[in-house]
């Protein structure tokens, strides 16, 4: 007899009319410890099982489930989970029967090469991972753990979003997790990896985060959807289109990096963790020394043409003066006139910021100011000693960059530089011309070394530009306007922009040889590790955003 019929057996007649007696339940098991364990493991069990049907269909879709993602992510079983059992309390909208553990969002802690991080994993196939009262509280809770502990936060995004049935209490949720992101900012490092949806108020958690990853394909980010773009702008754009990993690697500089499956990007999520201090009181992670004080590079001196107009790859530059040759290169696809970088020098972790001849001439634009000006800022925040490479003609000429505002955005990372107070260190590998010269570390804005190639020119602007400007009269009236002009450029080189003349004057500490960048580089930050800067007492700054 089935279940069913078991319920209906009291209700049922005999032949003959007679009332059937009803059979007595089984008497219920009498409560041990050894039945409530195997009660709350049977539990356990079914709740990190997941559904079936919902883990298929995330597999369909080309992604790994949350506890799937975690298991990548943190070292082997070293995971704790917080909140298992929590469950939301909203009513209506059919909502009343479903009730689902851990509602959408796995939390807790665990450990990356050893050391202690604290972690939310959305689940998609809960509610679409959409955002409730219960899934806030549970991010809100590891939020406050981590950022008490001063350990780094990542945040795994895989979510459609306010959960409408919710209401207000979803967007007072998101709230709560923005809130606790500005306070944790500069305290903890905080990692935002979206590896689905990621729509509405979900996008500023990675826009807040320090480094935000994204999985080609599956990671969409954005404010509105297409359907309400079309709706309102008539425009039809695809998720992709609209907020997939590339546009926002390429154009929206939201990306920090992009990956093309899920298991490459949790593994630089892992060796990103490796490269960062738990939080801004702790050093970066030291690596073994390298001997960088004695190592010489003459490769350097080839790599770099004398002829300030020649392109070159900055990054072959930074691949000889670091440990290894070994760098995270951030945005790399974002404003890549400029490359900004972590490695180590001798073990010591250090953010390299670089101008990039290969593009653009290496100019610095709106884009990369914006793009340098928040690397120096998360590098003083933690501690981390900056490395400025220069080799820079000014800032992109034009009606385009001065309308979008390119005084404002170059002050940001003029700010960023003057108001870092890490051992800093600039290399002057050819041209420094104009502001672009002052806002690239100077020793005017605050640089503790300056050191210098024998093919440095820094000056207001190149020798033929400024004689065009000064000697333009003399120039008109010449019988030979060519000659002359050949002339005086080589005498403005020779007397302006001599490879010692900011030694002279003490803005350049040392002109060095190529071959010796890294040794010098790496004594000058064994001469700067004590360095010690107390800010002025204020407030805060009203940085030009």
């Amino acid at each position: 007899m089935t279940t069913s019929e078991l319920d209906w057996a009291p209700l049922i007649e005999p032949a003959g009319g007679a009332p059937a007696e009803a059979t007595p339940p089984p008497p219920a098991p009498p409560r041990s410890m050894r039945l409530l364990r195997k009660e709350r493991d049977a539990l356990r069990d079914e709740i990190t099982a997941g559904r079936r049907i919902g883990v298929q269909r995330q597999h369909a879709l080309g992604k790994l489930t949350a506890r799937e993602r975690l298991d990548l992510l943190l070292d082997e079983d070293s995971f704790v989970e917080i909140d298992m059992y929590r469950r939301h309390r909203a009513h209506g909208m059919g909502m009343d029967d479903r009730r689902p553990h851990t509602d959408g969002v796995v939390t807790g802690s665990g450990t990356i090469h050893g050391r202690r991080v604290f972690v939310y994993a959305q689940d998609f196939t809960i509610f679409g991972g959409s955002l409730g009262e219960a899934h806030a509280l549970k991010i809100q809770k590891v939020m406050d753990l981590a950022i008490s502990t001063g350990s780094p936060f990542i945040g795994l995004n895989d979510s459609g979003g306010a959960r409408i049935q919710e209401g207000v209490m979803s967007l007072n949720g998101y709230g709560g997790i923005f809130q606790r992101s500005v306070r944790a900012s500069g305290v903890i490092p905080q990692i935002s990896v979206v590896l689905g949806p990621c729509a509405g108020g979900a996008a500023y958690s990675a826009a807040l985060a320090d480094f935000t990853f994204m999985v080609a394909g599956t990671a969409q980010l954005y404010l509105t959807g297409p359907d309400v773009v079309e709706a309102v702008t008539g425009q039809r754009l695809s998720h992709a289109e609209l907020g997939g990993a590339h546009v926002h690697a390429t154009r929206s500089g939201v990306a920090t990096f992009v990956h093309d499956d899920e298991e490459s990007c949790l593994e630089d999520v892992r060796y990103l963790v490796s490269m960062l201090p738990g939080n801004n009181l702790e050093p970066a992670p030291p690596g073994p020394s390298s001997g960088a004080a004695d190592d010489l590079r003459p490769r350097l001196a080839d790599i770099v043409p004398v002829e300030p107009s020649e392109p070159y790859d900055m990054r072959m530059v930074i691949a000889e003066l670091v440990d290894d040759g070994d760098f995270i290169e951030l945005h790399e696809t974002w404003a890549a006139n400029v490359v900004c970088a972590l490695a180590r020098i001798d073990g010591e972790v250090v953010g390299v910021v670089a101008n990039q001849p290969i593009v653009l001439a290496g100019v610095l634009d709106v884009a990369a100011s914006q793009k340098a000006a928040r690397f120096v800022r998360f590098c003083d925040a933690f501690g981390i000693p900056l490395v400025t490479l220069v080799d820079v003609p000014g800032f992109l000429p034009g009606a385009d960059q001065e309308h979008a505002g390119a005084i404002r955005h170059g002050a940001k990372l003029l700010y960023a530089y003057c108001e870092a107070t890490v051992p800093r260190i600039q290399v002057i590998l050819r041209k420094a011309y104009g502001g672009a010269y002052i806002v690239m570390d100077s020793r005017s804005v605050g640089t503790d070394l300056s050191l210098a190639w024998p093919t440095n020119e820094i000056a207001v602007m190149g020798a033929e530009g400024a004689v065009d400007v000064v000697h333009r009269r003399e120039l008109a009236a010449a019988a030979d306007p060519a000659a002359l002009r050949a002339e005086l450029v080589e005498r403005y080189s020779r007397e302006l922009v001599h490879p010692h003349y900011a030694a002279e004057r003490g803005l350049v500490d040392d002109v060095i040889d190529p071959a010796e960048t890294r040794a010098a580089v790496a004594r000058g930050l064994a001469m700067l590790r004590d360095k010690r800067e107390e800010p002025v007492r204020r407030k805060h700054g009203n940085t030009p955003l």
